[in-house]
């Protein structure tokens, strides 16, 4: 028995038959030459438009701390101009559940906040300046 399907693959549908070989067929595989591939249909113009645009980010300099993974901040753990030692949290990250403390790589002032709270972010983001 054959049943008729349609199935999208990256956004893109095919119409496929599908025969069924648990009802006594001895046939384990298809025959060669039996299958045959859908030609793709075009996509919708108003899905191409779809898309965000992408937002250019600031190359980070040499005070920054920056993100060592994308994600979201979760939290801030300092504040305009207050002191930091090496090693401290500066930033908390979150991505898959996990939160990932982001530490000054250098003692200082904290100079610039880049992000805020729920910002997502990607990895080289320039999340804080000290200096």
């Amino acid at each position: 028995m054959e049943k008729k399907f349609r199935i999208t693959v990256d956004g893109k549908q095919y119409d496929v038959t599908v025969e069924d070989l648990s009802e006594g067929s001895s046939l384990i595989y298809p025959s060669p030459g039996s299958m045959s591939i859908p030609q793709p249909q075009p996509a919708a113009p108003a899905a191409a438009a779809a898309a965000p645009p992408a937002v250019a980010k600031a190359a980070a300099g040499a005070g920054d701390v920056v993100s060592t993974l994308g994600g979201v901040v979760e939290s801030i753990a300092v504040s305009m101009g207050q002191a930091v030692a090496q090693g401290d949290k500066v930033v908390i990250i979150e991505a898959m559940k996990m939160k990932t403390p982001m530490v000054a790589h250098q003692g200082g002032k904290v100079t610039a906040i880049h992000v805020k709270a729920g910002d997502a972010v990607e990895a080289g983001q320039a999340l804080v300046t000290i200096g």
